[in-house]
């Protein structure tokens, strides 16, 4: 009776919840249009796809520099800034010559990353950082066929590379209008997550300007992006590229639901450059901004909190000699309203140099106008591949590392007593992460004082052991390993 007693119960509940669900399948007929509307991206992947292409890079070493290739993977991670991170599996160049001699160079990975075709005669679009310190760069499509690369120009600024191979009649993608995207619209991404060649993943807009980048405005996505996507297009729904996938905000490393695209429209004006020059200008003012708080603004008899505020004003140039001073309030620039202190060297960027400009100031109460001649930012080193990169840069010592002696207003502006800066880094010290800019601050249990010293340090190092190496990168400090290499006479 109890097994009888429970069976009914168990069948009266089943009934019970089958009437319960009947109106509600009754409902769900009619917001079934709504399934119909969610976006189907198979045609656009078909359409797409073949115009992005896998991108990989190989670093040119002396044997025994390649044979530590694959150490400190992590800490590689942890330095990239985006990522174009080193794939130490991929395949070597089909017909590579085996080194001639002991001190031959041999190519090896150094990272993977993505890119797309713009023109049918091969001209394609990436991430700087995927190219950056790349000996050779070889393209593969989705058909399997394999190009050695150009790298045109490269603007670190910006992240934006153009690259070009040698082809005819080579797919291509359409190029969309960045402006016109909304926050909330469908976008998807292709690319090469961790070497994985042509994956699709899509999400929406989350913002269209978020001030992440010096020159330009990033576009904000929850698109899962991850490394080995760097470079690839965002694409809309009408299958045009609006955007170049170039950052993500990550604790680990990987997709945390928010990444960064370049607007496509910035990077054109970039490519542009780069196709013409190999380079891009920009133009400068020389001050120094920072932001018009509400309680600046009030007392000083704005109505708005807007503009940039002048903090420092550099000797002899283009702003100095218009008459602008520290704690001046820049309005205007060309007539445009400067909302906050970034539209600044934004608008600035944009012009050529030696062109004529007027920027509005708030001094004192009042507005004026200056006139100024606008100057030309120092450009960036041009990023070209070469026949022997190696010997424009050589390698500085067992650790793969240049460096030089901080001035004393580096110092105080670091707020540290002792370092040396990194100027050129190669080979081991570059694979971990290790960039020109950065700040070596001890080595294993010694502070360092100045280059001379460091360079002895490194020289007394035993082969067989691993080095501690405390790196300054920002605010942020980290111990990496490195192995030196055994020094040839």
């Amino acid at each position: 009776m109890k097994t009888t007693f429970r069976f009914t119960t168990l069948c009266l509940s089943a009934l019970l919840c089958s009437s319960a669900l009947m109106p509600l399948s009754a409902a769900q007929a009619a917001p079934a249009g709504a399934l119909i509307n969610l976006p189907d991206f198979a045609d656009i992947v078909e359409k797409t796809g073949p115009a992005v292409v896998n991108i990989r890079t190989t670093e040119r070493v002396k044997p025994d520099q390649g044979q530590s290739a694959q150490t400190d993977e992590e800490m590689q991670e942890f330095f990239r800034r985006f990522f174009g991170v080193p794939m130490p599996q991929q395949p070597m160049p089909r017909g590579k010559p085996a080194p001639a001699q002991p001190q031959s160079q041999e190519e090896v990975p150094r990272g993977v990353g993505s890119g797309f075709i713009t023109s049918a005669d091969g001209y394609i679009m990436t991430n700087a950082h995927v190219v950056e310190g790349a000996s050779e760069v070889y393209v593969t499509l989705t058909d399997k066929r394999e190009f050695k690369a150009k790298i045109i120009g490269s603007d670190k600024r910006t992240d934006v590379a153009l690259l070009k191979i040698e082809g005819g009649n080579l797919p291509r993608l359409t190029i969309g209008d960045s402006d016109k995207i909304r926050a909330g619209e469908w976008v998807l991404a292709i690319g090469s997550p961790f070497g994985l060649d042509n994956t699709v993943t899509a999400g929406i807009v989350s913002a269209k300007a978020r001030d992440t980048g010096d020159y330009l405005p990033l576009i904000q996505t929850d698109v899962a992006v991850n490394p080995g996507n760097s470079g690839g297009p965002l694409i809309n729904l009408k299958g045009e590229v609006v955007g170049i996938n170039s950052q993500i905000y990550s604790r680990s490393g990987g997709f945390m639901g928010i990444s960064f695209a370049v607007p496509i429209d910035e990077a054109l004006r970039v490519a542009d450059q780069l196709k013409a020059g190999g380079r891009v200008t920009r133009g400068r003012i020389g001050v120094q901004i920072g932001d018009v708080t509400k309680e600046v603004a009030e007392s000083l008899g704005l109505s708005k909190a807007q503009g940039a505020l002048v903090s420092k004003v550099e000797t002899a140039g283009p702003a100095e000699k218009a008459g602008v001073e520290a704690g001046d309030i820049i309005q205007k620039f060309n007539g445009i309203v400067i909302d906050k202190p970034n539209d600044l060297p934004r608008m600035v960027g944009n012009i050529k140099p030696g062109s004529r400009a007027t920027i509005t100031i708030w001094r004192k109460g009042a507005s004026r106008e200056l006139s100024l001649t606008v100057a030309e930012v120092e450009p960036d080193k041009v990023v070209t591949t070469d026949d022997n990169p190696a010997a424009a840069v050589p390698l500085a010592n067992a650790l793969g590392l240049s460096v030089s002696n901080l001035t004393e207003a580096q110092k105080k502006d670091m707020k540290i007593d002792s370092g040396v800066l990194v100027e050129t880094a190669e080979g081991n010290a570059a694979r971990v992460g290790i960039r020109p800019g950065d700040t070596i601050q001890r080595l294993n249990n010694t502070d360092i004082k100045d280059a001379k010293q460091f360079n002895s340090l490194v020289a007394k190092l035993d082969s067989k052991k691993l080095a501690a190496v405390l790196v300054r990168r920002g605010d942020s400090s980290l111990f990496v390993t490195l192995r030196p290499l055994t020094q040839t006479p």
